[in-house]
């Protein structure tokens, strides 16, 4: 008896920490489309971990502006905040297989720590050119870490990259291309990331663990998402791994560009699509500014 189709899921996710701009419509209509031409489900998430940034105004844009845009989805949306417990239990999981730890050096005594080693020869850097994790915390014994912890010292878990590597073997992706034909088995690379961080003492998950633990227990079997993001698919992997997670398939797309060769982002103001829908932009003027078809 064969077995039953799996109804393709798809979801676009974005954070509200600022306003939606044409990289974000670039994806979640290129995400949308992929989702209706599959003949699957479409789901809006708010990834809303990061307190200190997100504001309720930002998500209620988000809904308007995706909206907006002639995109449909799911109802209920999830948000993040709502669900911390289910990111704890992934930290649990995790640390039960000794693959965590705690490290407490503050961001500025790391860029101390990086600075002495490259005394000798420049210190490797992750994919986002960000220094990798230089100190000891690995090694602490179990009491100091408890008694750090205990005192109420700020710490940041992270992932034993070597021991999370050594214990999942090589991993792979496949990628799909833009008409969702899988064309391409991409080697993971996690070593690449270093010891990278899962959770910090006022915040229980990171962008890397919530993703993917949403991902599984949303279904998601299709993540599309822009080239920016495509080495962070290297630990999304290794997590999915550890965890006894399914692997979606992914489509990482081509990115909307400044006028300097960066890509368009909230911390560089790029402009938002609240302002170019005030000025008289339409729907169909935004899907020319980004490239795609006037008629899907």
């Amino acid at each position: 008896m064969p077995r039953a189709m799996i109804q393709p899921v798809f979801r676009f996710a974005p954070s509200p920490n600022g306003y939606l701009h044409l990289g974000h419509a670039l994806s979640a209509l290129i995400d949308f489309e992929m989702a209706r031409a599959a003949g699957g489900r479409f789901l809006l998430r708010i990834e809303d971990i990061d307190a200190t940034r997100c504001r309720p105004e930002f998500e209620a844009a988000i809904y308007e502006d995706v909206a907006w845009l002639g995109i449909a989805w799911e109802q209920p949306v999830r948000r993040q905040s709502e669900h911390l417990d289910a990111y704890r239990d992934a930290l649990s999981r995790l640390d039960a297989l000794g693959l965590i730890y705690p490290s407490f050096e503050t961001r500025a005594e790391i860029a101390r720590l990086v600075a002495e080693r490259e005394k000798a020869a420049r210190w490797p850097r992750d994919p986002d050119g960000a220094p990798l994790y230089p100190g000891t915390a690995k090694h602490l014994p179990a009491e100091e870490r408890a008694r750090r912890i205990g005192s109420g010292e700020p710490y940041a878990l992270r992932l034993d990259m070597n021991a999370a590597t050594t214990r999942t073997g090589t991993l792979t992706w496949a990628e799909a291309g833009d008409a969702d034909q899988t064309h391409e088995t991409i080697v993971a690379q996690p070593e690449a990331w270093g010891d990278v961080v899962l959770a910090r003492k006022e915040t229980p998950t990171s962008y890397h663990l919530s993703v993917v633990v949403d991902d599984a227990l949303q279904g998601v079997t299709h993540v599309v998402r822009g080239q920016d993001l495509l080495p962070s698919t290297s630990v999304h992997r290794d997590l999915q791994a550890l965890l006894g997670l399914p692997a979606p398939v992914y489509h990482h797309h081509r990115l909307i560009l400044d006028k300097d060769g960066h890509k368009l982002s909230k911390s560089t103001q790029a402009t938002a699509l609240r302002e170019l829908r005030a000025q008289g932009m339409t729907p169909a003027d935004i899907r020319r500014a980004v490239g795609l078809a006037s008629n899907p």
